[in-house]
């Protein structure tokens, strides 16, 4: 692109009133509010932004990293602080770097996503818990599920755990890491007393993967999917009838990238 500077720019949000990453019309977006703001920081200074990929409505990040492209140098202490005192609260700047490579592209380079999906069983929460973690009502088998999950590492066919693929979609993926702990980072005092985080590693996910893997999971939980089922699941070759069960989007985080 045309622009005399590229700046790579670490920020989280809470992406609770937000309807997802990506600009639509009549909407607010995380991307509309991110370049509102800009707008008000660089006034006059032609600019262009692009995420690092989608996110959903109501999902979360607290390491996002979108590329800025800009006509003018930026200097990154006094950007940081005119852009946190001008942006919504539920959006902060972590940090900036200026990109030396010219060809650097945020979207095709290589990097290794982690999300995460915090989820409790049993009761109702506080209300509060809303934005950030699901609360099922049943309770879940959490070994069972701690097991499932597991399967779910490595090289599979996942065209049960994608919504909508098209003919060329490539289903075929690797997940380095996947697995059910429990939840000791994300606390607040409206929180339930145990909460669970699945945790989850790859370097690129399909459309709502993550949450059709936590829903299939809390399936297992709940007695209606057994280890031999989601085993099938993964299996391009099988014919299973599978009900796919979208977990809500207000559990998951996108929580760390790492750009290789």
């Amino acid at each position: 692109m045309n622009y005399s500077h590229s700046y790579l720019v670490k920020f989280q949000y809470l992406g609770f009133r937000f309807h997802g990453w990506q600009k639509q019309p009549n909407l607010k977006t995380v991307h509309w509010a991110l370049d509102k703001t800009l707008k008000f920081v660089c006034k006059g200074i032609r600019f262009k932004t692009i995420g690092v990929g989608r996110t959903d409505a109501k999902v979360s990040s607290t390491d996002y990293t979108y590329q800025l492209f800009i006509d003018e140098k930026i200097e990154g202490s006094s950007f940081i602080k005119s852009f946190n005192i001008n942006s919504p609260s539920d959006i902060r700047v972590l940090e900036i770097q200026e990109l030396t490579d010219e060809k650097f592209n945020i979207i095709q380079h290589p990097k290794i996503k982690e999300y995460r999906y915090y989820f409790s069983h049993g009761e109702k929460n506080h209300p509060y818990c809303a934005p950030f973690l699901v609360g099922y009502l049943q309770t879940l088998n959490i070994e069972l599920m701690k097991e499932a999950a597991k399967l779910f590492e490595g090289f599979h066919n996942f065209k049960h755990y994608c919504t909508k693929p098209s003919a060329e979609t490539k289903v075929e993926r690797t997940i380095d890491s996947c697995e059910i702990v429990e939840n000791t980072e994300l606390t607040a005092s409206f929180f339930p007393k145990k909460s669970y985080v699945l945790i989850i590693k790859g370097h690129g996910f399909l459309r709502n993967q993550i949450r059709l893997i936590m829903g299939a999971l809390a399936e297992v939980g709940k007695g209606n999917y057994d280890l031999d089922f989601i085993k099938e699941s993964l299996d391009g070759n099988s014919d299973i009838t599978f009900l796919k069960s979208i977990a809500p989007a207000s559990g998951l985080h996108l929580h760390e990238i790492k750009f290789n």
